[in-house]
């Protein structure tokens, strides 16, 4: 039996996480594939450690692992520790706010299971599916990074930056990632597209953005910290 590792870094998210938790628990995968959850705390300074534990204690028959990094190192570092942590065939990052849709795991594993794809991105740029009008530039700075990023690494992906990406788990184990904070889309993008014939595909998801007042914590710094992992991990860091 196949099983999909939901990797859930979470930071702060005491208000959103039993509901990602819900939304999760109600999937049920294709070729009857298997779900492993792995939760991450990055030392969060809310109750998210406490809301946690008692999803966990209320769903008993779910496979929930929980670890808590000691001290706040960024969701990269989140998301490298789950990585190690994980069991499954495949892995998909999971945002533990409700900006993406987990029943849309089908959609990316489909490829997959099908045999045609080692990686599947979800772009919030095409297909048909709903996508929450937010801000100009912020969508403005993230075709650009995608585009910098498709320059040095010869993919022609629409949204490198996105969350999910669904690949399968021995490949991402493999890979040597360094990155802590925001520039790990970048940098795993970079490595991915360096693995001989590889077989990247792309489908379009819904997006339900948050603004800042509801908790984004993506900001201009983090954009620039991204074209410095693109040019860095792109050109000198092979």
């Amino acid at each position: 039996m196949k099983k999909l590792s939901i990797l859930i870094p979470a930071y702060n998210e005491a208000a959103t996480i039993h509901l990602i938790l819900d939304r999760v628990k109600e999937v049920d995968l294709i070729g009857e594939i298997e779900k492993e959850i792995i939760i991450v705390n990055d030392c969060s300074t809310d109750q998210t450690e406490e809301a946690i534990k008692k999803y966990m204690n209320e769903n008993p028959s779910m496979d929930i692992q929980y670890f808590k990094q000691e001290k706040n190192q960024g969701k990269g570092a989140a998301i490298h520790k789950a990585i190690e942590l994980a069991s499954g065939d495949y892995l998909i990052v999971q945002d533990a706010d409700l900006e993406y849709d987990p029943r849309e795991y089908n959609i990316l594993l489909k490829p997959i299971v099908e045999g045609n794809a080692d990686v599947v991105y979800g772009s919030r740029f095409m297909g048909g599916n709903p996508h929450r009008i937010l801000f100009f530039w912020h969508s403005l700075g993230n075709k650009f990074l995608t585009q910098l990023s498709n320059a040095l690494t010869n993919l022609n992906l629409t949204d490198m930056e996105t969350c999910y990406k669904l690949m399968d788990a021995r490949m991402a184990k493999s890979l040597k990632l360094k990155e802590k904070r925001f520039g790990f889309e970048p940098e795993l993008t970079a490595k991915l597209s360096r693995i001989p014939k590889i077989r990247i595909y792309e489908v379009g998801i819904s997006y339900y953005g948050r603004t800042y007042e509801e908790g984004k914590k993506i900001g201009w710094k983090d954009g620039f910290r991204a074209i410095y992992c693109i040019l860095k991990y792109g050109l000198f860091s092979r």
